[in-house]
């Protein structure tokens, strides 16, 4: 799945650490269906898609009060940097599609549940 187990384990971490379980789930199905309906490999790549992608959301629930000028001028801005890093991640890993789902992505989903 990914070369390292280190890595690996520091990633599930930082899953756990960073999100509600209603923003693990939005990533899990984010996950199966890149890797299920897209073709995308198991890797990094795939882990900081879905994690860029669930923070995207988590921005865009956040409401400012009464238009207030920092708070909509910082939610913009980390909305259009966010989305930067996301096509990029896109970019890298259509260019490593794979043509057919395969049983790492499983492996993943699993893993992450758990």
């Amino acid at each position: 799945m990914l070369d390292s187990s280190a890595t690996w384990k520091e990633l599930k971490a930082k899953f756990f650490r960073d999100f509600l379980p209603g923003e693990q789930l939005f990533f899990l199905k984010q996950a199966r269906e890149c890797v299920n309906e897209k073709g995308y490999p198991v890797s990094e790549d795939l882990f900081n898609y879905c994690y860029f992608l669930t923070l995207w959301e988590r921005l865009h629930l956040i409401k400012p009060q009464d238009g207030e000028g920092l708070m909509r001028f910082t939610l913009v801005e980390s909305c259009r940097e966010i989305a930067i890093e996301v096509k990029a991640l896109e970019k890298r890993l259509e260019a490593r599609k794979r043509p057919i789902a395969y049983e790492e992505g499983r492996l993943l989903l699993e893993f992450l549940a758990r």
